[in-house]
């Protein structure tokens, strides 16, 4: 019998095809990026200083600016015929007489609205008062006190 010497060739090498492997790691990496929460990296985390002010011994003059909830302004216990920001004006330098180193309290109600304040800042600033402040209520309610230090008042958009 005759022998076969036939010359085998040699197995060929396995061929890995990258391509998909390639797409399916861009697809999971797609999945990925579009499940992950990302955090806010342009919010500030601030701790606020805290301040034990003492009531001052000698107060300026003060003047009460009442803000109601449905626009209606009342200075120093006397009720405003108009809600405009004129009528403000002129109940603000009526009451303040020549004086301009007056501090403006305003007390505002919590459901009144924020252009009837901006009224009050807008006002102020007609007349020539700059020191203005907020009285706020503690969280039992208590009673409003008004902030410990006046800001000037500076609104510019009109």
């Amino acid at each position: 019998m005759p022998m076969n010497f036939r010359k085998r060739h040699a197995p060929e090498e396995p061929e890995i095809n990258l391509i998909p492997f390639i797409d399916v790691l861009l697809v999971v990496l797609i999945f990925l990026m579009l499940t992950t929460t990302y955090s806010r990296m342009t919010e500030l985390k601030i701790n606020l200083p805290a301040a034990n002010a003492q009531a001052a011994s000698v107060r300026p003059k003060e003047l009460q600016v009442l803000v109601a909830s449905d626009g209606r302004y009342m200075v120093n216990q006397r009720m405003l015929e108009g809600r405009n920001v004129e009528a403000l004006a002129a109940g603000l330098n009526a009451e303040a007489g020549t004086s301009r180193d007056v501090v403006i309290v305003v007390k505002a109600d919590a459901a009144a609205t924020h252009q009837s304040v901006i009224n009050v800042m807008d006002a102020a600033r007609r007349v020539g008062l700059t020191q203005l402040t907020f009285a706020t209520q503690g969280q039992s309610g208590v009673s409003p006190a008004p902030a410990a230090q006046a800001a000037p008042t500076a609104p510019t958009a009109q």
